[in-house]
Parts: structure tokens; C-alpha cells; sequence
């Protein structure tokens, strides 16, 4: 069999492979990066973490766009369309003290 030489490995520890819970992504950026912050807001709470912030290029920040839109289509193929509720009693929280937006 042939080595090929553009291989990569990629490990994944077994913390890193328990993940994280966030529900809220805050999105900002400057003119050489896109910061996402990932945040857990908990109910009945006025007070939120950030529980990991991912730094990329706004090149890599564009793949990772087209990835997830592929990923959501896929999904949604198998699973049936994602529905996000609109609940006009309590709306998304706004971004404090960002610039951009939030997912």
C-alpha cells in the first residue's frame, strides 16, 4: 500500500472527546480573525461563562461556514428540517460589549 504524504492524525484526548455544552455562540471579529465564544447560560441566571473561544482566519472562518451548511443539509435529509421556535416571551439575549452577532 501506498503512504500517502499529505496524511495528517489527528488525536483526540479523551477530555477534549467529552465536549463541552454551550447554547449560545457570540461571533465577533476583526479584520484578520473571527473570535467565536462559546457560552453556557443556565436558566433563572444573570450571569454566563464563556466556556471555550475559538480563534480562525477569516479563510478558515468562511470553510467552517460552508461545513456546517453542508452538515445542517445532510442532517436535515436524514432527520427532518431543524425548526427554531420563536418565543416572543423571551427572545435571545443581545451580545453585550461584542461587536457582531450571535448564533
Amino acid at each position: 500500500m501506498e503512504k500517502k504524504e499529505n496524511q495528517l492524525n489527528i488525536e483526540l484526548s479523551a477530555e477534549v472527546a467529552e465536549g463541552t455544552y454551550s447554547n449560545l455562540a457570540i461571533i465577533s471579529h476583526s479584520t484578520s480573525e473571527f473570535v467565536v465564544d462559546f457560552v453556557r447560560i443556565m436558566p433563572g441566571t444573570s450571569k454566563a461563562n464563556v466556556k471555550s473561544r475559538i480563534i480562525l482566519t477569516p479563510e478558515h472562518a468562511k470553510r467552517l461556514l460552508f461545513a456546517l451548511q453542508d452538515n445542517i443539509v445532510k442532517y436535515e435529509a436524514q432527520q427532518g428540517k431543524i425548526n427554531i421556535p420563536e418565543n416572543k416571551n423571551n427572545p435571545p439575549m443581545p451580545p453585550i460589549g461584542f461587536s457582531g452577532g450571535e448564533a
